[in-house]
């Protein structure tokens, strides 16, 4: 079972005061959670703070919390199977916590979110957002960096030289992909854009978008997710950067997984390490 404290009547009281109905993020704001639990991203760059960001913030305290429990789980299980002569095998793989590759759980998951945001818009719920992630006790995971999209790029922390997942939700959505895509990991970040669907200068973006992916084979995978029932702040676009994918494959034929040496090494390791 996965934690998800955005779900609770405390959290949606607390985050209340962010909403602001005209930036239409209602539903995005949980669908980033779920991207969250999907992709687990150590590196998260957020340009416009307002209602996702403790929603972002939320989700990787989440996951962190999620991660540390599974791995221990995925310790003991593998000591025990490895102990037994069967080694490992289905009845390891569907153990709590199932599925699980034991490759990700290799590295500490610390993940950090960064925030972006010069606070120029009147509009905006963004000077109030630090407050509620303190109230909601995952203001350690956000750093918040009071400047332009344009004037951020020497502003961000070391740590996110090479960012997971990027969320932009600003105007600046060309300016951000010409200056900071090469920051994209290449082994399947995303980035992630408000707003780009049904007004031509969003269109003239996503037509530059799909110039360049049509020029520069292999680099991305586009999709446009319209929200069909607005007539603004209306779809996301996502963006995911394979210039540098690395080939994983688990399963032999019909997906079965196979129990192979590398497999075995990788849960010893992770088992001793844990």
């Amino acid at each position: 079972m996965r934690i998800d404290r955005t779900t609770s009547e405390d959290f949606q009281r607390a985050v209340a005061p962010l909403y602001v109905p005209e930036m239409g993020t209602e539903v995005v704001a949980p669908f980033l959670v779920n991207l969250v639990h999907m992709l687990r991203p150590r590196r998260v760059l957020e340009v416009g703070m307002g209602y996702t960001t403790p929603y972002l913030a939320a989700a990787l305290a989440d996951v962190r919390a999620g991660v540390e429990r599974e791995s221990r789980g995925l310790a003991e299980k593998t000591t025990r199977h490895l102990s037994s002569a069967g080694g490992l095998d289905d009845e390891w793989l569907n153990a709590a916590p199932a599925l699980a590759a034991p490759a990700f759980y290799l590295e500490p998951y610390e993940p950090g979110l960064v925030a972006v945001d010069d606070l120029s818009n009147p509009y905006s719920s963004a000077a109030r957002v630090t407050g509620i992630l303190r109230d909601l006790g995952v203001d350690d995971l956000v750093s918040v960096v009071n400047a332009d999209v344009r004037d951020c790029a020497g502003k961000l922390p070391p740590s996110h030289a090479t960012i997971d997942l990027a969320w932009v939700d600003a105007w600046e959505c060309l300016y951000f992909f010409d200056h900071f895509w090469e920051r994209i990991d290449p082994d399947g970040g995303v980035l992630l854009m408000h707003y780009l669907m049904t007004y031509p200068e969003g269109e003239a973006i996503l037509h530059y978008l799909t110039e360049f992916q049509r020029a520069n084979p292999g680099e991305l995978e586009l999709v446009n997710v319209l929200e069909s029932h607005k007539l603004t702040q209306n779809s996301v676009t996502m963006l995911r950067r394979t210039a540098g994918v690395k080939r994983r494959r688990y399963g032999g034929k019909g997906g079965t997984v196979s129990y192979s040496p590398a497999l075995r090494a990788g849960a010893e390791e992770h088992a001793r390490l844990a």
